[in-house]
């Protein structure tokens, strides 16, 4: 059976990509499996301090739900996991939960499902004629993740909007309503992706980490009860921040240990 992704580690950064762009990098059970695994193997792995999500070509980041196996099921009798339902965990979750700091880098029109991916991650980095936006209400689907993430990340009425309608946004859009870190013209959108996450990748490895523990658990959290979080890796206490305060005493790059 042909991989539906790549898994490779560069420098301190596993890139996962999508490798259908013949059927726009769409997510098949096949697909979503494999990402999950993926994303697994990233967030165990000892080497990788940063994961970044991509996909092959420059027409579509994903295109979201594989319609055609959909369609090819139903015929059979058979369906599509419904989300938060079934024996495996839903795969826009697993995402967002990641150890790890997390990048969707967005070479194409990030569409539904594929937009439930790139919101799960971290941070979002696009080329500029990438396009985004959750057209389910079009398809009599349910975006059940993106109905609940679209809306925190960026204002609540662009948010719904968005959903109602099913329209795609550009990526300047997409920025000015904060959606996007970051704009990349496509001809350089690779390589300055690849100095994005190595940048944020020669960090503190504990700290990177405690980082996405305490934001993602204090999220909704009051402020005092946030304060006092004790979750992830404690970077106080290890020989990394020895190390960090030596190393900039001393003017030399940090050796991190990652303990």
């Amino acid at each position: 059976m042909t991989s539906h992704i790549s898994y490779e580690i560069r420098g301190r950064v596993a890139y996962i990509t999508i490798e259908r762009p013949e059927r726009l990098n769409a997510l098949g059970l096949q697909t979503m499996s494999e990402l999950a695994d993926a994303f697994l193997e990233a967030s165990d792995s000892a080497s990788a301090q940063v994961i970044v999500l991509t996909a092959a070509g420059e027409r579509a980041f994903c295109a979201g739900l594989d319609l055609k196996e959909a369609d090819e099921l139903a015929h059979a009798g058979k369906s599509f996991p419904q989300p938060m339902r079934g024996r495996d965990r839903n795969l826009f979750e697993l995402i967002l939960e990641a150890p790890k700091p997390t990048i969707a880098a967005i070479n194409g029109d990030a569409v539904g499902g594929g937009c439930e991916i790139a919101l799960a991650c971290d941070l979002r980095v696009a080329a500029d004629h990438a396009r985004i936006g959750m057209p389910e209400a079009k398809r009599g689907m349910g975006a059940n993740f993106g109905s609940v993430l679209l809306p925190r990340l960026m204002p609540r009425a662009i948010a719904l909007e968005m959903l109602y309608t099913g329209r795609l946004i550009t990526a300047e859009e997409a920025q000015q309503h904060g959606l996007l870190n970051r704009r990349y013209a496509a001809a350089e959108f690779r390589a300055e992706v690849s100095q994005y996450a190595a940048a944020i990748a020669e960090n503190a490895p504990l700290t990177l980490q405690r980082y996405k523990h305490m934001t993602l658990k204090g999220w909704d959290l009051p402020v005092h009860a946030a304060l006092r979080l004790d979750v992830g890796p404690n970077p106080y206490t290890s020989e990394d921040r020895i190390e960090g305060v030596r190393a900039f005493v001393e003017k030399r790059t940090p050796k991190w240990q990652g303990r």
